[in-house]
């Protein structure tokens, strides 16, 4: 393990984030209000990415133990220093920590009670910190950094969101600017439309940020029911399904096949998914609720494609709903959206494939002696990738259900250990009961909320790139 290139390229991306910083600043001097929580973060953050830079070289050649610790430890000290601004608007250091790792992981689960007492630019950093972490600050970090050369190879992996790196171009520093390029295009577009229903340009900026990462975080309570606006509702829940399909299918629809998205078979049956429990839970609430089908259509698909593309927004407080408009809700949160999007959850590609090779093994158990492959996209799918999402897959759940027993163990009722665990770990956001859409995860002990810290961590790098870390093997030379 190089320690020389880990701590160097740490410093580099923290004098990034300081400078990234300065954005709220500037909000916090516009609107009249106290910039001296990101001055001393600008000032923290820019320092400490100097020393260690200055102190440590990137001498060597790079590996896949490199990656591993630079992503992790990445993601881990933004969070970290991302947190400052919240300390010093006199936010408890664990909130503060828990905002910030909810806001990089895009989760949207919140600690803080009275959201709307903060000032405008600690709002509008916490849904910046959301779009940041929403397409990557590994990322945005590669496409930037021309240096990385050869090495950012290895922090694209170790960060890409799926089974597989999906490159648009040979060199990987391209692919990142291209992937960041469709984000931002999106973003302003995002911008432009919600300021045309009726928004202002703060609201409509901070809610693209929060949109487009899938991440959920409002300046409101009320989150988007604020708005009490059907066309706001219809725009976000729009952007909301753009952002949890794959950019990289976006670039290729806008500029060479048109048709990479409807080809696509995760795409597919991420519609199929969307459609499917949007029908089930205007049902569900039609019955149950005594609302019109119209209305309970609106309610309907603007929580199953919040929930299923992981970004936790609400136009209702769906848990006051009955059990089984819940269950509807609860069976999403596990899915998650495409692969190379910025949704979090298991994504649609694995439960795809892993639908694939539970058919195969039935088909092989009647015909013993046939080959028969798995296909995506009349492709066969290598052996060991389909090992690996299910290695994935019970890891998930193993971490998953250790997590809800932690914090059953700390007193909470079973429904809210639920889905605070998978809520977190899946990158969602809100669940049910004392973690509801209308409530916040301040009432959670002190050490239930750094193992749900730890969720929202090993969930937005995809597991393996943390776990593999608690291996020996990763740490001998």
């Amino acid at each position: 393990m190089n320690l020389g290139i880990i701590f160097n390229v740490l410093g580099g991306l923290l004098r990034f984030l300081g400078l990234i910083m300065a954005i709220p600043l500037f909000v916090a001097i516009y609107y009249g209000e106290s910039p001296q929580p990101f001055v001393f973060a600008v000032v923290i953050t820019g320092v400490t990415g100097f020393l260690l830079s200055y102190k440590y070289h990137a001498e060597g050649d790079w590996k896949k133990r490199e990656g591993f610790a630079i992503v992790a430890f990445g993601w881990l000290a933004a969070a970290l220093f991302g947190s400052i601004p919240f300390m010093l608007d006199g936010i408890a250091p664990i909130n503060a920590i828990f905002e910030s790792m909810s806001g990089f992981t895009t989760t949207g689960a919140t600690v803080l009670i009275d959201l709307e007492s903060h000032s405008r630019s600690i709002l509008f950093w916490r849904s910046m910190t959301q779009w940041i972490g929403g397409m990557g600050i590994i990322m945005l970090f590669i496409a930037i950094l021309p240096k990385l050369g050869v090495a950012g190879r290895q922090l694209f992996r170790a960060e890409a969101p799926g089974p597989t790196e999906d490159k648009i171009r040979p060199r990987i520093r391209e692919t990142a600017k291209i992937l960041w390029m469709v984000y931002v295009i999106i973003s302003a577009i995002e911008v432009a439309v919600l300021m045309l229903a009726g928004m202002n340009g703060y609201d409509a900026v901070t809610h693209t940020f929060t949109t487009m990462a899938c991440g959920g975080f409002s300046p409101y309570a009320a989150s988007v029911a604020e708005f009490q606006s059907p066309l706001i509702e219809g725009i976000i829940t729009l952007f909301m399904f753009i952002a949890g399909a794959n950019f990289a299918l976006h670039y290729k629809t806008l500029y060479s096949n048109h048709k990479s998205l409807l080809e696509d078979n995760e795409f597919k049956f991420y519609l199929l998914i969307v459609t499917l429990a949007t029908f089930l839970l205007t049902l569900s609430l039609w019955r149950n609720m005594g609302d019109t089908l119209a209305t309970s259509f609106r309610y309907a698909i603007f929580q199953v494609v919040s929930i299923v593309t992981t970004t936790g927004y609400a136009t209702v407080d769906f848990d006051l709903w009955a059990d089984s408009s819940k269950m509807v809700l609860l069976s999403v949160m596990f899915i998650g959206g495409c692969a190379g999007s910025t949704a979090g959850g298991i994504k649609v590609v694995r439960f795809l494939l892993l639908l694939k090779y539970a058919q195969r093994a039935l088909f092989k158990s009647v015909h013993p002696r046939a080959v028969k492959t798995v296909k995506f996209n009349d492709k066969s799918v290598p052996e060991d990738v389909l090992q690996a999402i299910i290695s994935f897959v019970v890891i998930y759940f193993m971490i998953f259900a250790i997590s809800t027993g932690l914090l059953a163990l700390m007193g909470i009722d079973l429904v809210s250990s639920i889905t605070a665990s998978i809520a977190t770990l899946g990158n969602i956001g809100p669940g049910f009961n004392m973690v509801g859409p209308m409530a916040s995860f301040d009432s959670i002990p002190f050490i239930g909320k750094l193992l749900l810290i730890g969720n929202m961590w090993v969930g937005r790098l995809e597991v393996f790139t943390v776990i593999v870390m608690l291996t020996p093997e990763f740490w001998k030379r």
